[in-house]
């Protein structure tokens, strides 16, 4: 076990990246950069990083901002609701805990959006807690390193791999073991076609000697995907636009749109166009094709209908085409209307 540990820790030190969170034992930046990659690769978050670091240099910054502004600066990492945690926690922070940043995992795990693993590397990096990480990487490389065939979304599985991970942290130094498991499994022992002939932990690593290493980590069970069909009805004129906000507990919660007609199956556009045009008394001058949206457990079929004109109905959600900036758009309408400008 004490093997694994210095291994994965001399690995680490030969191959880690330069990545600016990494420089700083910060607790507020090093919980800004856990949050932002969660769901995100490292090369996408990395301008999400600077942009918040800069724009919200402490604590406080963040606690006074609007959610809006927040919800803007997040405009195009996805996941919205990280951002509202974010804007919440951090309100929380301030105001309720005197701008003191929580400093053991039991306190930041209390934060929202702060799940076990986000606890536990916030703790090690920032404070040196001994409390393992287990995020994906890690469920890899432990899966793999020690031929685990346990599902790791099972009940089982995640008390096995966390326990395991527990007892393999270094003593002396928690937060590098910690930053090194991620790293070997973000870097090193990847996904798919892992370069196992170029491993430092090859000599000991189990699902090679049993030829494993492409069926590990076992999952139980496939997420369901859900279809849903997006209509939306885009009324422009050359100076103002019609925007509402998205208040419902679903995808792009407090984001904003255009007024929606959502089906629970595809439809022909003739039938959509007749729905909008009854429900809104004007005439659609256009459609686009149909896009393809995914999400983590949804795939978005989505149309966008045209009007060249506002109804009196809609005329408190119009807004002046020059202010759309200041308003945060899930990514599939920012990048229509870039697209269609």
């Amino acid at each position: 076990m004490h093997e694994f540990s210095l291994l994965i820790a001399d690995w680490y030190r030969q191959n880690k990246r330069d990545l600016p969170w990494r420089n700083t034992v910060d607790p507020y930046f090093i919980w800004l950069s856990e949050i932002i990659l969660q769901q995100t690769r490292v090369d996408q978050g990395l301008s999400y990083y600077e942009k918040f670091k800069t724009n919200y240099p402490n604590v406080q910054t963040l606690a006074e901002a609007s959610e809006q502004q927040v919800l803007n600066d997040w405009q195009g990492l996805g996941y919205y609701s990280r951002a509202r945690n974010l804007k919440s926690s951090a309100a929380h922070i301030h105001e309720v805990l005197d701008g003191k940043f929580p400093d053991s995992f039991e306190e930041i795990r209390k934060l929202k959006g702060v799940g076990p693993y986000t606890a536990a590397a916030i703790a090690s990096f920032a404070f040196g807690e001994k409390v393992a990480v287990v995020d994906g990487n890690v469920y890899r490389v432990l899966a793999r390193f020690f031929n685990i065939t346990t599902p790791i979304d099972s009940t089982e599985g995640i008390k096995q791999f966390q326990e395991l991970a527990d007892e393999l942290i270094s003593e002396k130094n928690p937060g590098e073991h910690n930053q090194a498991i991620m790293e070997f499994g973000a870097l090193q022992c990847a996904p798919k076609n892992p370069n196992c002939h170029k491993c430092a932990l090859a000599p000991k690593c189990e699902a090679l000697r049993h030829k494993t290493v492409e069926q590990l980590p076992v999952k139980k069970s496939k997420t369901r995907i859900r279809n849903r069909f997006f209509h939306y009805a885009l009324f422009k004129t050359p100076n103002e636009i019609v925007v509402t906000k998205r208040e419902a507990k679903d995808i792009w919660q407090h984001l904003y749109e255009f007024p929606l007609l959502e089906v629970e199956l595809r439809l022909a556009p003739d039938e959509i166009i007749e729905q909008l045009e009854l429900k809104f008394g004007k005439k659609v001058i256009k459609f686009s094709t149909e896009y393809k949206h995914i999400l983590s457990h949804q795939h978005l079929y989505t149309r966008f209908f045209h009007f060249d004109e506002i109804p009196q109905s809609l005329s408190a959600n119009s807004i002046s085409i020059a202010d759309l900036e200041d308003y945060p758009l899930p990514r599939l309408i920012d990048k229509y209307l870039k697209e269609n400008h």
